[in-house]
């Protein structure tokens, strides 16, 4: 991220901000995509999230960690969203019509990985995919999440053995220990 385009929407410039809305926009809204699991509802934390860097963006003390900033907000807006969400839901499951004429996985591992992910806890979601979508470290997973590097470390720990016993077991996810 441009260190000047930052410090620029930090004054209040607004084209500023609008390009840094744009470049980073899809990212967010990926991210929570793939924590929520639900387009409207990633959307929305999106959005939220990008309202919540406006109003917050003054306070950012160092412009070089923009970015490490920004995912935790909308983290916490997809959480916030998930609770939200979770007093109904269409029971109809969303399908991306983009992913599945792109992709050149077999159609049924992918469904099978959809169902796992879809099973996993908002928890276990958030931290394989700041790992391995947003390709975080621990440490700065730790810091987005506002919790320990033994605590990341867990929930990956935790989340991995889930997927591993789904895919070589036959299991949907659902169910097993977790912390």
């Amino acid at each position: 991220m441009d260190r000047e385009i930052v410090e620029r929407a930090q004054r209040g410039d607004e084209s500023a901000f609008a390009t840094l809305a744009q470049e980073r926009g899809d990212f967010l809204h990926a991210i929570a995509r793939h924590i929520l699991r639900d387009a409207d509802q990633a959307a929305d934390a999106a959005q939220q999230a990008l309202v919540e860097i406006w109003r917050k963006l003054p306070q950012l003390k160092d412009p070089d960690r923009f970015d490490a900033w920004a995912y935790r907000i909308v983290v916490r807006a997809a959480y916030a969203e998930h609770r939200r969400g979770t007093a109904w839901r269409l029971a109809a499951p969303h399908i991306d019509r983009t992913t599945r004429e792109t992709s050149t996985q077999p159609v049924d591992d992918r469904d099978q990985l959809e169902r796992l992910f879809a099973h996993l806890s908002i928890d276990h979601r958030t931290v394989l995919v700041l790992k391995h979508y947003a390709g975080l470290r621990d440490a700065e997973i730790a810091a987005a999440l506002d919790v320990s590097e033994g605590t990341v470390r867990s929930r990956l720990f935790y989340a991995m053995r889930k997927v591993r016993e789904a895919m070589h077991g036959g299991s949907d996810g659902a169910g097993g220990d977790e912390p």
